[in-house]
């Protein structure tokens, strides 16, 4: 307890962050290089979807990590709200954003991908339009702490909604099991195992890693710009004070008059 106590505070964090990045981006730059390698170069074309097969090496860890994106945000809104983690607000905010270009990337590339399998580049069917609803529930929350100056108030009113739109993350991901769509169903995280021919799975399992580092970093360099420029910030509106509070004619002054 004492330890997550330390890292509660936001120097500890930073101090923290800085050694981890470093290691991060040199970890993350391998796994690319080794998945991209897998994925082009390893990976045989599928017999029915040919080529386009390797859209799904993007297309597939793309729509993870957009959901577990919202899913951290709605985490962090809880620490914010019920535990006032004071770090957790800006975890939310972080990831907001990264979480939001996951979603777009994951929307582009399933279009790209169902052009040639559906005949189509958009079907309204469930899990594209419960997917297409998480991207617009990204944006709310953007807008959301845009639109409200003071952090506290911003981290608990997204949170509140964040809280709200969870619900859409188990329909985004039992949808194809509900209802009767074109999405084929999962073909990865099964209970009888995954169905996918190892000779693609081991390329996508690695992209998926690559693509988690790749989210980490990214919400690590967010986090430490929105502590510093929280920082910042604080520093500014206490000279603004200080500068109401100085009496005229003081030695600010007095210096320029000098």
């Amino acid at each position: 307890m004492n330890g997550f106590s330390r890292l509660a505070n936001p120097s500890v964090f930073l101090r923290l962050s800085g050694r981890i990045l470093p290691v991060l981006y040199v970890v993350t730059a391998g796994l690319f290089a080794v998945g991209l390698y897998m994925a082009f170069f390893v990976a045989p074309p599928d017999y029915q979807q040919g080529e386009t097969v390797r859209i799904m090496f993007v297309h597939v860890p793309s729509a993870w990590l957009a959901m577990f994106a919202y899913l951290l945000i709605a985490i962090s809104g809880a620490g914010s709200l019920i535990w006032r983690h004071p770090l957790a607000d800006v975890s939310a905010k972080a990831a907001a954003p990264i979480g939001a270009a996951f979603t777009f990337l994951a929307l582009v590339t399933g279009a790209l991908w169902g052009k040639p399998m559906w005949g189509a580049y958009w079907v309204w069917d469930a899990r594209l339009t419960s997917f297409l609803i998480l991207f617009f529930l990204y944006l709310g929350l953007i807008a959301l702490w845009e639109a409200i100056e003071e952090p506290s108030k911003a981290g608990r009113a997204t949170a509140i909604l964040a809280l709200v739109g969870v619900v859409n993350l188990p329909i985004i991901k039992f949808s194809v099991d509900w209802w009767n769509t074109l999405h084929q169903p999962a073909s990865v995280m099964r209970m009888d195992g995954p169905t996918i021919d190892a000779s693609i799975l081991y390329p996508l399992l690695v992209m998926a890693v690559a693509f988690t580092c790749l989210f980490i970093m990214l919400h690590l360099k967010a986090m430490r710009a929105e502590i510093l420029g929280r920082r910042v910030n604080t520093m500014l509106v206490t000279q603004v004070e200080q500068a109401a509070r100085r009496p005229r004619g003081g030695p600010a002054t007095a210096e320029q008059d000098g």
